[in-house]
């Protein structure tokens, strides 16, 4: 039988360790963190993502505000509006929404927050010190993948595991977390990618399969070895009449192929989802605490 690693508890016990955190610098006069969330608006994909982030902002006591770009913003204009939010004294964390549109240039508009704003930890900075083993904020999908696999699966240290995907957000920097001695999980991590030639041989021997493509169906029991876990960091739509919007969230995993196969899979929504919102409060938290708390000085 394929077991369910459900995400939401671990996420319920991140955002009350959060909220006590908020608590006792509040205690002590601090003001609530803040949070801001710079997207292309709510008609795209990322408006259920900002509803989420809303909901554990608000359980964790933190202040969130969500800013939409101008259908005209130009790669000069956002990065422009970040160095002004990046000097605001009253924001602790900023969130970039990603994938843009690709003329706004994600990496460089997201390096130009200084590392502590930083709190999906995916400017450039931020990822050389992961590189480093020395980040401020861990990417928080990536580090939310680790986690919930950990919650789940138990130790990763030595293991083969093996990750899908190279994006500079998800895919190397969950790879670099995972290998990491003491910040990860000291795995033996394999990486496999669109211009891998035989995905089945790559994934050959691997316990834990970490996918993050954003193509439906990729995996199945034709290249997932037998037993294996599959933790689906992948998102995409797909067409479905029965749902409200007409489209429903899918991962990478094809489950119904998968059931009876792995040990386990992730779902897709309830899976890394919530807990990586969990980890971006995490990190707000964390942000806030080494940008004085808004205390004076």
């Amino acid at each position: 039988m394929t077991g369910r690693w459900d995400g939401r508890a671990l996420a319920d016990s991140l955002l009350e360790a959060a909220q006590r955190s908020v608590e006792f610098g509040r205690s002590e006069g601090a003001r609530p963190p803040a949070l801001l969330a710079v997207h292309t608006g709510e008609a795209s994909p990322f408006a259920f993502y900002l509803r989420q982030q809303r909901k554990a902002a608000g359980r964790a006591g933190i202040r969130y505000t969500d800013e939409t770009l101008a259908a005209d913003a130009s790669s000069t204009s956002l990065r422009a509006r970040l160095r002004e939010i990046d000097s605001d004294p009253t924001i602790d964390g900023v969130l970039l929404e990603h994938p843009l549109p690709e003329h706004l240039g994600f990496l460089s508009a997201v390096s130009t927050l200084r590392l502590e704003k930083d709190v999906d930890g995916v400017g450039a900075s931020s990822l050389g010190r992961l590189v480093a083993g020395q980040p401020i904020h861990a990417p928080a999908v990536a580090r939310a993948a680790v986690l919930l696999a950990r919650h789940h699966g138990g130790d990763l240290v030595g293991r083969r595991v093996a990750v899908v995907g190279r994006s500079g957000t998800v895919g190397l920097p969950l790879a670099l977390l995972l290998v990491a001695r003491g910040l990860g999980a000291e795995a033996t991590v394999t990486i496999a990618h669109s211009r891998t030639p035989n995905l089945a041989a790559a994934l050959a021997g691997s316990e834990v399969i970490f996918t993050a493509v954003g193509t439906p169906g990729l995996l199945d029991r034709t290249n997932v070895p037998r037993g294996a876990a599959v933790v689906d960091v992948g998102l995409s739509s797909v067409p479905d009449e029965s749902a409200p919007s007409g489209q429903r969230a899918v991962g990478d995993a094809n489950s119904e192929s998968l059931e009876g196969w792995a040990s386990a899979l992730t779902p897709v929504p309830g899976g890394v989802g919530p807990v990586t919102v969990a980890t971006l409060m995490e990190n707000t938290v964390h942000a806030w605490s080494l940008l004085g708390r808004g205390l004076p000085t």
